[in-house]
């Protein structure tokens, strides 16, 4: 099961869907530069795209994933990239896990009252818990092997 921690910061970066998409790739990529410079994380969670139904939905979240590895390849800041139901798997146990039992987990493991809105901030947080959890096994797994 993924690991308890405190979050910090968890939020949402937002676009005007009217704008073109090189436009709304650029905002992305200046807020993800300034998120980066002035938190200095050690280590970034992404989502890996493994199967997707919506083509346009699929190239989206692609094309936005890669705006930020190119940003954390840029600082040296390693990247650890999750399919959902890996996410799943770690936060609540089993990869068929619903979006409200994700959130619930989430809520719990960051010691939070309620479930954190939007879905997209529950989901991001489920990838750092993810992140950790899988962080802290293969140190173990290292470890052992000495």
């Amino acid at each position: 099961p993924a690991v308890p921690f405190t979050a910090v910061i968890a939020g949402v970066i937002e676009t005007d869907p009217h704008d073109t998409v090189d436009r709304r790739l650029g905002v992305l990529s200046a807020e993800i530069d300034q998120l980066l410079d002035e938190m200095t994380p050690d280590a970034v969670a992404v989502e890996r795209i493994f199967f997707q139904t919506n083509i346009k939905t699929a190239i989206s979240v692609a094309q936005a994933s890669g705006v930020i590895l190119a940003a954390t390849a840029r600082r040296g800041i390693t990247v650890g990239q999750y399919t959902p139901n890996e996410v799943k798997q770690a936060v609540v146990g089993h990869g068929a896990a619903t979006k409200s039992q994700v959130q619930e987990m989430v809520a719990r493991l960051c010691g939070l009252a309620q479930t954190p809105k939007p879905a997209d901030v529950a989901d991001a947080l489920a990838l750092a818990a993810c992140h950790l959890s899988s962080e802290r096994f293969h140190r173990a797994v290292a470890a052992a092997q000495r």
